[in-house]
């Protein structure tokens, strides 16, 4: 019996691979058969060579930088997934961001997604086919005033652009789809959860409900794991998934409470 999702013979291009998510999807779409080029700032010992181009991705260099790499080892790209994203603005509400601390959120959470997908997507729509996965976050919908304005504001906007070039693309045999975790348990979110535990004296299992409590409760009881964010994003590149264009896959165990 064949395999129900296969990315064989496919050449995708994974940011921020190296950790999390992110590190999850490169190896799912390895062992799907996708050949695969990820990246991030620097490389872990045990990720091999040929998998791997370092760029800093908040400047418009590396971002240049990367999109050479990947036609000089791929050759081109059949699947984009813009895993890249985080933040580290301080706590304070918007007082305290300062236009340095906004210009990094948009750097970080947007730019990179805009400047690849220019460098990227005219190949694509010359062979007239293609994924690009754009991953958001739920805080652009329930953005944390105290922390996350500035993230949340710059993933509203990365949603926002996804869908505008859905429309301007998916006509022209490019799917442009857009996934949207919540809280994933990922090596910083456990460093987080544990070291909320120790302030207020508690456990890990006490530090993971203070984030699920400042989150409004997860109805499922836990964070998602990052390989069942990659499970997601394989389906949506894959040709299961050949007429889904332009949506939003919430991924959050239940977090946000509209409909």
């Amino acid at each position: 019996m064949s395999a129900f999702l296969s990315l064989e013979g496919k050449r995708a291009l994974v940011t921020s691979g190296t950790r999390g998510a992110g590190a999850a999807t490169v190896a799912l779409f390895r062992e799907l058969g996708a050949q695969v080029l990820t990246t991030a700032r620097s490389k872990p010992a045990d990720m091999p060579d040929e998998i791997f181009a370092a760029a800093d991705l908040t400047t418009a260099e590396g971002c240049a930088s990367l999109a050479a790499e990947v036609q000089r080892r791929l050759g081109g790209v059949d699947i984009v997934v813009h895993m890249l994203g985080g933040s580290s603005a301080p706590a304070g509400g918007f007082a305290a961001l300062t236009d340095e601390v906004w210009r990094q959120e948009f750097d970080l959470n947007l730019f990179p997604a805009v400047r690849l997908d220019r460098a990227l997507l005219p190949g694509m729509v010359a062979q007239g086919s293609g994924v690009v996965i754009h991953v958001t976050s739920i805080q652009r919908v329930l953005p944390l005033p105290e922390a996350t304005t500035g993230y949340a504001a710059a993933k509203a906007a990365l949603s926002a652009y996804s869908k505008s070039l859905s429309k301007e693309v998916s006509p022209r045999g490019v799917r442009v789809m857009r996934v949207s975790p919540g809280w994933i348990e990922t090596e910083a979110s456990v460093d987080l959860a544990n070291r909320l535990a120790r302030e207020a004296g508690t456990d890990y299992e006490g530090g993971k409900k203070m984030i699920m409590d400042s989150l409004g409760g997860i109805p499922i009881g836990r964070p998602s794991k990052p390989d069942e964010i990659a499970n997601l994003v394989a389906f949506l590149a894959s040709e299961r998934a050949a007429t889904i264009t332009g949506t939003e896959y919430v991924i959050d165990g239940g977090t946000v409470p509209t409909v």
